[in-house]
C-alpha cells in the first residue's frame, strides 16, 4: 500500500479500461506532465481520454455532492474500468463545430464581452456628445460641498424651479406654495413676497414663467466649520430638490447662477445610466433598435450601390445614379460637393471615413445616397420604384450602430476616453495594449481589479494561440473551424485552475505549423502551474514536444484498443516501433510520398478583386481538374476567399440555394460553364437524428435489407426488405420504435437513456432476429465495424463496394449502426466524402468539391488514405479545392495558393500561386520552411 501511495503522488493509474474497443488496458500517466495520446483514428484514444478518464473524473465529482444537488445534474454511468487511482478533477475541451448562432460573437464565446459590460457599467463615465462634458447626477452632498467651497462671507440663495400645473393659474399656484410654508419667490433678479403678490393679483404677470424660482433659503457664508450651517444647507438643498422636481439652483449674489440636477442629464439631453443591460445586445434594452442586436440589417447594400469602388462619384461610382432618370441626383450632389470639401474625382475606395459618411449621409443642402433612397421609398406605391429599390437591398452594416450591435446611447459611456463600441472593433492585439496602459484612479482600481484580471488573462491567451487579429465583434459563425476551436480553448484556459486534469481533443486543429509552438507553450504553462495536461493529438510537433507518449493501436476499431507504447519517445524500443504507425512516421520509416508529377490543366476559375474582411482586392486562379490547396496562417483569409466568396458566387450561378451571402469581389471569371455542381464539405454534424447512421447514409443498408429478405426463413414468413428497417413499422421493436433505447424525460434532471427492456437494444422483434445470414442477425450486422462487415459481406459485391468507400476514407473502425449525431466533425466530413466516391449520379465528373480542413482528427496514416480518396475524385473528372494547414496535403497538391503573410490586417495578400516546389522561392512565405522539410525533391 505504501508503494501504491507513493505512485499516486506521482502518477494517475488506470487499471482494466475496457470502454468501447479498449481491451482491458492498464495505463500510467505521470502527474503534472504534458502527455499526448496518439494512434490511428478509431484506435481508442478518445475512449481512454474522454470516455474513461474524464467520464470517471466527472462522475466521482458529482458523486461527492449532496443528494439535493445531484438531482439537478442527472445520472452518470460509471465507465467500464476496474479502477482509476490518483484521479484529479477533470476539465475537458472537446471538438465541437462552430456556432451557427448569428448573435454569437468572439466576445461572447470567450466571455471577454461579459466582463467588458460589467466594467463599463461599474466605472464608465458618461459624456455629452454636444459639449463633451461629463454627465453627473448631483447629490445633496455635491451641492453642499459646492456652497462650502465659496469664499467667506459669500451671499447666496438656494432656489427651486417652480413647475406650475397647466390647469392652474399662477395665483392658484402661489396660494398652494404659501400653504406649504414658503413665503418668497425669485424672478428677474428680484425676491418677491408671495403674500404681497396675492394682495394684488394683477401684479402676478410672469412673461418668462420658466424663470420663476421658489426661494428655499438665503444666507451669507460664515463660520463654515459650524455643524449647524452644514445641517441647514443639507436640509435646504434636499427641500430644493424635492420642490424643484430633482432640480436645484444656487445663486451666488448678485447674478452667478449654478444649476444642479438629480436627473442624469446635461445640455438638454437625458442620458441612460450605465448598467449591464445597456451594453448587452442580447437584451432588448441594450440592443440597437434598428438591427435588434444583429449588427446587420436588410437595407441598402454598399456592394450593390458601389459595385466598382475604383470609380469616383464623377465617374459614376454610384450605380443607381447612372440612369438618365436618376442622374439629376448625381448632378445635384456634384454641384454642392465643393462647398463641403468632398472630392468628386477621387475613387470611392480611396475616400476617407469622413468623406464616405458625407456621400452616404449628406449634410445640410448636400443630399447623399441615403436621402436618395428615402425619396425612392417614398414613391414605393409605384411598382417601378419598388423594383428599383429591391435591386439595391441586401444584408448590410446597420447604419445606426455601425455593426457594434448596441444602442448609440451606450457610446456616450467611456473609460479613458474610449467607448465599448470602439473596443469591440479593435483587434485583440490593440485591445490588449489598451488594457495594458489603462490608467485608473484608486476607487476605479478597487472596483475594476478583478474584472481587469479576467479580461487581461483571456486577451493574453487569445494572443498566445494566434488569434490576436480577431475583433470581439466578429460573428462566431464567420470563423474557420480552427479559429473557433482555439477560441474555446482560451475560454477554458482563461481561468486556469491548479491541481486539475485538463483533457484536450486536438487543440492544433486549423493551426498553421508556424504557430504550433505557441500552442505548445500555452499547454506547457498550464502544466507548469500544477496541472496534468492530457492531449489527444496527431500533429507531429505536439507529439514530439510531449513529456510522455501513450500510443494506442496498432490498428483501428476492433484491431485497436491496445497500448502499443507508453513512455518517453526516445525510450521506444524496436518492438514498439515495429507495432506503432506513429513511431514509424516520426522516425521516417513510413512517409507519404511526394508526387513525381503535377497534373497539367487548361481550364480554370478566376476570382478578381476579392476584398471581403481582410482580403486586399486579390485576383486568384483556381485550376479545374486538379487538386488545389489553399494554405496560409490562421486568419490570412483562406476561409473568407472560399466560403464567403467563391462558394456562394458559384452556387448562385448554378441556382443552388446557400445560406451565405457573397462577400465583396469584382468578378468570377473563367470556365464557369464547365462546372455542373459544387459541393462544400465541411465539418458540420450529420444531423441530430439518432436514426441516421453510416450504413444508411451511404445507401448500403438497402442492399443489406434486401439480402436478409431473400433468406429462406424470411421468404417463408413473407418478410419484405421493409421488415428489416428500424424506421418503419413491421419488424422493428415498437416499444422503442427501433431506437434500441428509451429516453425518459426527468424533471430538474438531464434526460436518461436506458436500453429498451423489450428488445434489449437490438431494435427488432425477436422473430425478425431469427432470420440470419452466415449465422448473424440484422442486429449483429448493425453492431459490426466497417472492417468486420467488409470481411463478412465479401461475397456480396454490391454491399462490399459501398462499405469499401467508408474504408477508403479511413472510417473502417466506425460501427454500421452508430448514430451519425455521435460522429466528430472530421468523421462527418469523411462520411460525406464517401458518398461521392461512388462516382454515380450527378457527381459523375464536372463537380467542384470544396473541403475545409479534411485532415481534422486524422492520423498521418489515415491522411495517406484520404489523399488516395481525393485523387480518386479527380480521376472521375472532378475538381478538388482544399483549405488546409497539413504539410502532407500541401505537398501533394497539383496547384498551391498561399495567402498571408500574417493574419488579420497584416494578411489577405496573395503570396503565391503555382506548383508546391515554387513556394520555396518565396522568402516571406510562412509555409515554405515547413514544406521544404517534407518535399523529397526539394534542394
Amino acid at each position: 500500500m505504501d508503494v501504491l501511495e507513493k505512485h499516486l503522488q506521482q502518477d494517475i493509474i488506470v487499471k482494466g479500461a475496457a470502454e468501447h474497443n479498449l481491451k482491458s488496458v492498464d495505463v500510467r500517466i505521470p502527474r503534472n506532465s504534458f502527455t499526448v495520446i496518439s494512434g490511428l483514428s478509431g484506435s481508442g484514444k478518445s475512449s481512454l481520454a474522454f470516455d474513461t478518464l474524464f467520464a470517471e473524473g466527472q462522475r466521482m465529482y458529482v458523486e461527492s455532492l449532496s443528494a439535493y444537488v445531484r438531482q439537478f445534474l442527472g445520472r452518470m454511468e460509471k465507465p467500464q474500468v476496474e479502477a482509476i487511482y490518483g484521479l484529479s478533477p477533470a476539465i475537458a475541451i472537446e471538438q465541437k463545430t462552430g456556432s451557427r448562432n448569428s448573435r454569437s460573437t468572439v466576445g461572447t464565446v470567450t466571455e471577454i464581452y461579459d466582463y467588458l459590460k460589467l466594467l463599463f457599467a461599474r466605472i464608465g463615465r458618461t459624456f455629452s456628445p454636444i459639449s463633451g462634458r461629463e454627465v453627473k447626477r448631483h447629490t445633496v452632498q455635491d451641492v453642499v460641498d459646492f456652497i462650502l467651497s465659496q469664499a467667506e462671507g459669500t451671499k447666496l440663495c438656494i432656489l427651486a424651479p417652480i413647475h406650475k400645473a397647466n390647469e392652474r393659474s399662477w395665483e392658484e399656484e402661489l396660494r398652494i406654495i404659501l400653504q406649504k410654508g414658503f413665503s418668497r419667490i425669485f424672478y428677474e433678479n428680484e425676491i418677491k413676497d408671495i403674500s404681497q403678490l396675492l394682495e394684488d393679483p394683477k401684479k402676478i404677470k410672469f412673461k418668462k414663467s420658466h424663470l420663476v424660482y421658489l426661494l428655499i433659503d438665503r444666507l451669507a457664508l460664515r463660520n463654515r466649520d459650524d455643524e449647524t450651517l452644514y445641517y441647514r444647507l443639507s436640509d435646504s438643498v434636499q427641500t430644493a430638490f424635492f420642490e424643484g422636481h430633482d432640480e436645484c439652483y444656487v445663486l451666488l449674489l448678485p447674478d452667478d447662477m449654478h444649476h444642479f440636477s438629480d436627473k442624469f442629464e446635461l445640455d438638454g439631453m437625458t442620458f441612460e445610466e450605465p448598467s449591464v443591460a445597456l451594453f448587452s445586445f442580447n437584451n432588448p434594452y441594450g440592443a440597437c433598435p434598428t438591427c435588434e442586436g444583429f449588427g446587420t440589417t436588410l437595407g441598402i447594400s454598399e456592394e450593390l450601390v458601389i459595385p466598382d469602388p475604383s470609380l469616383s462619384v464623377y465617374s459614376d461610382a454610384v450605380a443607381p445614379w447612372r440612369t438618365p432618370r436618376m442622374n439629376e441626383w448625381k448632378q445635384a450632389f456634384i454641384k454642392q460637393a465643393h462647398r463641403y470639401g468632398f472630392p468628386i474625382h477621387k475613387p470611392y475606395e480611396d475616400l476617407s471615413a469622413q468623406e464616405k459618411e458625407l456621400l452616404w449621409y449628406g449634410k445640410e443642402e448636400l443630399q447623399g445616397i441615403y436621402a436618395f433612397f428615402d425619396y425612392i421609398a417614398s414613391q414605393a406605391h409605384k411598382i417601378q420604384y419598388r423594383v428599383f429599390l429591391s435591386r439595391y437591398r441586401g444584408r448590410t452594416l446597420c447604419p445606426d450602430c455601425r455593426g457594434t450591435r448596441i444602442r448609440k446611447e451606450a457610446s456616450y459611456v467611456k473609460i479613458q476616453g474610449v467607448s465599448i463600441q470602439e473596443l469591440v472593433l479593435m483587434p485583440i492585439d490593440k485591445l490588449a495594449a489598451f488594457f495594458g496602459s489603462l490608467q485608473l484612479n484608486e476607487h476605479e482600481q478597487q472596483v475594476a481589479r478583478r474584472l481587469l484580471i479576467e479580461i487581461k488573462n483571456r486577451l493574453h491567451y487569445m494572443q498566445e494561440v494566434g488569434l490576436g487579429y480577431l475583433t470581439l465583434n466578429r460573428a462566431a459563425n464567420t470563423l474557420s473551424g480552427g479559429e473557433y476551436q482555439r477560441m474555446r480553448l482560451t475560454t477554458s484556459l482563461g481561468s486556469a485552475l491548479v491541481g486539475s486534469m485538463y483533457i484536450l481533443d486536438e487543440p492544433s486543429i486549423g493551426l498553421h505549423p508556424r504557430d504550433t509552438h505557441r500552442l505548445v507553450s500555452v499547454l506547457k504553462k498550464l502544466r507548469d502551474i500544477g496541472n496534468t495536461v492530457i492531449v489527444v493529438e496527431h500533429e507531429e510537433e505536439v507529439i514530439r514536444s510531449a513529456d510522455y507518449l501513450i500510443d494506442i493501436g496498432p490498428e483501428a476499431g476492433s484491431g485497436g484498443g491496445e497500448i502499443v507504447f507508453q513512455g518517453k519517445i526516445e525510450e521506444a524500443d524496436e518492438a514498439a516501433i515495429a507495432r506503432s504507425y506513429t513511431l514509424r512516421y516520426l522516425n521516417g520509416q513510413l512517409q507519404i510520398p511526394t508526387p513525381t508529377l503535377r497534373r497539367p490543366w487548361t481550364q480554370k476559375l478566376r476570382i478578381t478583386g476579392a476584398a471581403q474582411h481582410n482580403l486586399k482586392k486579390i485576383d486568384v486562379t483556381i485550376p479545374l481538374g486538379v487538386l488545389t490547396v489553399i494554405a496560409g496562417v490562421s486568419g490570412s483569409g483562406k476561409s473568407t476567399l472560399v466560403k464567403r466568396i467563391l462558394y456562394p458566387a458559384l452556387a448562385r450561378r448554378l441556382d443552388i440555394k446557400v445560406e451565405e451571402e457573397s462577400g465583396k469581389f469584382k468578378a468570377l471569371e473563367g470556365d464557369v460553364a464547365v462546372i455542373k455542381d459544387v459541393q462544400f464539405i465541411d465539418q458540420r454534424p450529420m444531423g441530430r437524428s439518432s436514426r441516421s447512421n453510416p450504413v444508411t447514409y451511404i445507401k448500403a443498408y438497402d442492399a443489406i435489407r434486401e439480402l436478409y429478405a431473400s433468406q429462406p426463413l424470411a421468404k417463408a414468413r413473407g418478410y419484405k426488405p421493409g421488415t428489416f428497417s428500424f424506421n418503419i413499422e413491421g419488424g422493428r421493436c415498437e416499444n422503442c420504435q427501433g431506437e434500441g433505447e428509451i429516453c425518459i424525460e426527468m424533471q430538474f434532471m438531464a434526460d436518461i437513456h436506458i436500453t429498451c427492456e423489450v428488445c434489449g437494444g437490438k431494435r427488432f422483434k425477436p422473430e425478425v432476429l431469427e432470420v440470419e445470414y452466415k449465422g448473424k442477425s440484422i442486429a449483429d450486422v448493425l453492431d459490426m465495424t466497417v472492417e468486420e462487415a467488409l470481411r463478412f459481406f465479401e461475397e456480396e459485391k454490391k454491399i462490399a463496394q459501398k462499405l469499401q468507400l467508408l474504408h477508403e476514407v479511413g472510417l473502417g473502425y466506425v460501427r454500421l449502426g452508430q448514430s451519425a449525431s455521435t460522429l466528430s466533425g472530421g468523421e462527418a466530413q469523411r462520411l460525406k466524402l464517401a458518398t461521392f466516391l461512388d462516382g454515380g449520379g450527378s457527381h459523375k465528373g464536372h463537380t467542384l468539391f470544396i473541403f475545409d480542413e479534411p485532415t481534422t482528427g486524422l492520423h498521418i496514416h489515415d491522411i495517406h488514405k484520404l489523399l488516395k480518396a481525393l485523387q480518386a475524385l479527380i480521376e472521375q473528372g472532378n475538381s478538388v479545392l482544399i483549405i488546409e494547414h497539413n504539410v502532407e496535403v500541401i505537398k501533394s497538391a497539383d496547384w498551391l495558393i498561399e495567402l498571408g503573410p500574417e493574419g488579420g490586417e497584416a494578411g489577405g495578400y496573395l503570396l503565391y500561386e503555382g506548383i508546391p516546389e515554387g513556394l520555396l522561392q518565396v522568402k516571406e512565405s510562412p509555409t515554405a520552411p515547413f514544406l521544404k522539410n517534407h518535399l523529397s525533391n526539394a534542394k
